[in-house]
């Protein structure tokens, strides 16, 4: 069925170039009520001929394989071979096409050799090859398009279930470590943690594979994230998440935001052990704008795994959201900044 559908619009253009093609040259026959001459039938069965072999063969086997000089020079010598043969077997064909109102067929002997009945086989042949060619060059060049952009869907959906993959064992590794911290010092937050990783977990698994998610889901695991990295935290009173407007069903890609999160809470923490991360998520009629900002810790070192989880949301932004979003990262060694505006 899909492959019925992809091809339904090149066969209503090409119904429609035969449409008019024909109707150009048998037009002034009908409204004359004249017969059709048999050559000029043979001439546009000729065309229609030259179009498809130009169409299926020449321009896929020469010209988009970057064989240009042999597609040019194999080109000039079809049409000139079938032009000559036009001349040479069907001489008064040029003057049948275009019969004269007031005389059909009563054209003058020297009006043969004018230049406008010797070019008329030129056209009627050189104009539908031309029209093939262009024809197939753009599809071929759609095709390559398409391929391009389900490559790089590809690319981008596996750079994300890596990533995944990374973040799930790292993620449930820490969270299960401060799960067990807080049962050892029998903590009342506990049972909160335990939540909060289960609803952390099952999003991950069953709703982030969805693709488009509702904002307020994800500003759900949003929640959860930063309510279990406090958890965890010897001082969190520096760590502020603020989420305004109205997400009015709105729906966004499934875990756009948390690389950004989960990179300032690894690195956002002093000599102290003074946490500072401050998020703000603004929902407006007509786009997100999305900012966090972390201290940095000197003492820790970038991981390769950070770099790559920034450098995938990167992509998916370039692909989801090609020029309609502005992503900005500030680094003054003190303080990283992400400012993420994107355009529903």
């Amino acid at each position: 069925m899909n492959l019925k559908k992809q091809y339904i619009p090149q066969i209503l253009v090409h119904v429609f170039i035969w449409c008019v093609l024909y109707g150009l040259l048998l037009y002034p026959f009908y409204t004359l009520s004249r017969p059709v001459p048999i050559d000029l039938l043979i001439m546009i069965l000729a065309t229609t001929v030259m179009f498809y072999v130009n169409y299926f063969y020449l321009v896929p086997y020469f010209l988009l394989n970057e064989r240009k000089i042999q597609y040019i020079t194999v080109s000039v010598l079809l049409l000139g071979l079938v032009i000559y043969g036009t001349y040479l077997f069907f001489p008064p064909l040029v003057p049948r096409a275009l019969p004269n109102p007031m005389h059909p067929f009563q054209i003058h002997q020297n009006d043969l050799l004018s230049p406008r009945f010797r070019m008329m086989p030129i056209i009627t042949f050189g104009v539908p090859y031309l029209f093939s060619t262009m024809l197939r060059v753009y599809v071929g060049w759609q095709k390559n398009e398409n391929l391009r952009k389900s490559i790089e869907k590809e690319k981008i959906e596996s750079e994300l279930q890596f990533f995944k993959a990374q973040l799930n064992p790292h993620f449930l590794f820490n969270s299960l470590n401060t799960i067990y911290s807080l049962s050892v010092k029998r903590s009342d937050d506990t049972s909160e943690a335990i939540i909060n990783l289960s609803e952390l977990m099952r999003y991950m698994l069953y709703e982030a594979d969805k693709g488009l998610v509702p904002i307020h889901k994800e500003i759900d695991y949003i929640k959860n994230y930063v309510a279990l990295q406090r958890l965890r935290l010897a001082n969190s009173e520096d760590v502020t998440l603020k989420i305004s407007g109205d997400d009015n069903e709105k729906r966004i890609p499934a875990l756009l935001f948390i690389s950004f999160i989960e990179n300032a809470f690894k690195y956002g923490t002093d000599y102290n052990g003074k946490t500072m991360v401050k998020i703000n998520l603004s929902i407006n009629e007509g786009s997100i704008h999305f900012r966090v900002v972390n201290k940095i810790g000197n003492h820790k070192a970038k991981s390769k795994s950070s770099g790559l989880g920034l450098e995938n949301v990167k992509n998916r932004l370039k692909y989801l959201y090609p020029e309609l979003h502005v992503l900005q990262i500030n680094d003054d060694g003190k303080t990283y900044e992400v400012d993420l505006t994107i355009n529903l």
